[in-house]
């Protein structure tokens, strides 16, 4: 076997040892695939028709998405010049990252989050600082705002925290922004907010409409909730001129028109989008209590998955959920992933678990009182 040959151009030595970006695995057709917190029900009503109607594909989208712009800032009742749209919330992150942050700074974040977080930092010659969870897998905001410095630019917050579950509380997060130097970016990471049940949660939203808080930026996506995970659709809300830096570090175009249409159908259905993460939640809140009777210590779920923390076992443990038909995804030397997805797989997770969580040895961080 002959070596893989070097790269044969000059790259920059941090990106050449960085891993590319992994999506969650695919599943074949006789398989559950709950490894991308993917939504389960298809395109709510109307949409495949009004992705249908934008037959124009010879033609460039609107470079600003102004109408989904407009009813966005409708519904949320600001300027719509307070609001970005973008190819998923994660292209309007990597823009965020940009604009703010180069070689010499670093951007804070809790670890372990979600993945693309270090590379974002990574990309713009910056720093990552990855601040380690607490306990119950949540947000340590007193050791992320201890961790800020003078070389601060940006600071990512997510909430619920993909991949372990628990939210962010109000008071926990309005005790964090009273710390973080006023000219240093908050990007709060909402991208589950629609499944969060819990009344404590933070409100990205209630934060912008605080006075002395215009250094907060705000994600959410079309991607989970809304189910349009293939077309690539998110927005930000937050201060205009914040904003202009993330347009000026954006790909110009980069959000279709069939994309924008189907946000704003979806914007039609929200009776039955609500009815659907009513569903999605209930299931969600019944699978965290059936493992917890099974002897797991599951962190808190508010987003649409749950968390395994395995540890070493994750690799082997993610295996045996393969062997059943049920496409997970691993972190490996943490814990594993459960997209929250169609009912029929309930049952099928549920008897993994229980012959997984007898195999853990006494103290494990996976095992919790049954």
């Amino acid at each position: 076997m002959t070596d893989v040959p070097d790269i044969p151009v000059r790259v920059r030595p941090e990106i050449a040892a960085l891993p590319p970006y992994k999506q969650g695995k695919q599943a074949g057709s006789d398989a559950f695939k709950l490894s991308s917190n993917e939504n389960p029900f298809d395109p709510l009503p109307g949409v495949l028709e009004a992705v249908r109607s934008a037959s124009a594909l010879n033609r460039y989208p609107d470079a600003t998405a102004a109408r989904l712009r407009d009813r966005l800032a409708d519904r949320f009742g600001v300027p719509s010049e307070q609001v970005h749209i973008g190819a998923g919330s994660v292209s309007i992150l990597a823009q965020l990252v940009l604009a703010t942050s180069g070689p010499g700074d670093e951007v804070v974040f809790a670890w372990r989050s979600f993945e693309a977080y270090p590379w974002l930092a990574v990309l713009a010659g910056a720093t990552p600082v990855m601040v380690p969870l607490a306990e119950g897998a949540r947000h340590d905001l007193q050791a992320m705002a201890d961790a800020v410095t003078d070389r601060t630019r940006a600071v990512i917050v997510c909430t619920p925290n993909n991949p372990t579950g628990p939210i962010v509380t109000q008071e926990e997060f309005d005790a964090f922004i009273d710390r973080v130097p006023s000219d240093v970016l908050v990007i709060l990471d909402e991208a589950y907010a629609e499944f969060v049940t819990d009344p404590a949660s933070v409100d990205g939203m209630r934060v912008l409409g605080n006075a002395g808080h215009p250094n907060v930026v705000i994600l959410r996506t079309f991607s989970k909730a809304f189910g349009l995970a293939g077309l690539r659709v998110g927005y930000a809300i937050g201060h205009p001129r914040i904003l202009d830096a993330a347009r000026s570090a954006s790909i110009p175009l980069s959000v279709t028109a069939q994309a924008e249409i189907a946000a704003l159908a979806s914007l039609d259905a929200e009776k039955e989008l609500l009815e659907r993460v009513s569903v999605i939640t209930k299931r969600r809140d019944a699978l965290v209590a059936a493992l917890r009777d099974l002897g797991w210590a599951i962190p808190d779920a508010q987003g649409n998955f749950v968390w395994f923390p395995l540890g070493d076992e994750t690799m082997a443990v993610a295996e045996r959920f393969e062997e059943a038909g049920l496409i997970v995804r691993p972190f490996a030397g943490d814990g594993i992933r459960v997209s929250v997805g169609e009912e029929e797989s309930v049952e099928k997770i549920l008897g993994i678990a229980a012959s997984v969580v007898q195999d853990l040895p006494e103290g494990h961080a996976g095992r919790g009182l049954a």
